[in-house]
């Protein structure tokens, strides 16, 4: 977690998990770099394949999160990456995957690339998606990528929507057990990587406002998503209480993010 101005902290020795769909923050922060957004733009916009339809059917299928789509739709980068993050279309990854680094494989070494650029000494990805276990990473790592995700605009407005609506899914809606309560995030849930919540919110600490940015993984345990999230959201807010109560402040400085310059 990242309070203010003040330094990260992690809890000790934390070892390598699986971090189901949090693994979508990078690929929408590799895409982002790729094709920045600024403003009310929506960026490029693409057609749907027979092959990209097929490839949602199948994932569906085999029990992954998918937002519905359907051959010739048309979809703008904000709308994929509102797909990608607020109801966590792991098709979507793949779309994004694809299109960013002409395959999947190619993606995905460009996410354990950039990984590495960042210091995150303790992940693996395998999968744009996060729906590989082979996909593990650390919470202190996750906040690395997370926080420059943060730096784009329009990731932290997309992380903060209740819901979208969409051409052919309709309205969907944010799996972030904490949007009500004013804490944007991205999650990830299965039962290898239990409930996970990456989040970014507001608190007051000797009456001043700042920044709180956090992970945690691995809350909970069995396949209700809703429980495991719900658990995951707990775990946040105790993060924040407890490390926001704890913190002698510092003199006044940045505590907000930097914006992307697009």
């Amino acid at each position: 977690m990242l309070l203010g101005n003040g330094p990260p902290a992690a809890s000790p020795h934390e070892q390598p998990a699986a971090i189901a769909s949090l693994a979508k923050v990078m690929t929408a922060y590799l895409t982002l770099e790729r094709y920045p957004l600024s403003g009310a733009q929506d960026g490029f916009t693409i057609t749907v394949t027979a092959t990209q339809a097929r490839a949602e059917t199948q994932d569906a299928a085999q029990g992954q999160s998918v937002v519905p789509v359907q051959a010739g739709e048309q979809l703008t980068e904000r709308q994929l990456l509102e797909a990608l993050l607020i109801p966590s279309g792991n098709d979507i990854a793949g779309i994004l995957a694809d299109l960013v680094a002409g395959s999947e494989t190619d993606f995905i070494a460009e996410m354990n690339a950039k990984a590495r650029a960042l210091g995150m000494d303790h992940t693996v990805y395998t999968d744009p998606s996060g729906f590989d276990a082979s996909t593990v990473s650390t919470a202190a790592d996750q906040l690395r990528v997370f926080e420059q995700a943060m730096r784009f605009p329009v990731f932290r407005e997309i992380i903060s929507m209740a819901s979208v609506t969409l051409p052919v899914a309709g309205t969907v809606t944010n799996f972030d057990p904490l949007i009500a309560e004013g804490y944007a995030g991205k999650t990830g849930s299965d039962s290898a990587a239990g409930g996970c919540l990456a989040f970014f919110t507001q608190v007051t600490v000797g009456g001043r406002r700042m920044a709180a940015i956090g992970v945690v993984l691995g809350q909970g345990q069995g396949s209700d998503t809703s429980a495991l999230l719900a658990t995951a959201g707990e775990a946040a807010e105790q993060l924040v209480d407890s490390v926001s109560s704890a913190t002698r402040l510092r003199p006044a400085g940045a505590n907000h993010y930097p914006q992307e310059k697009t």
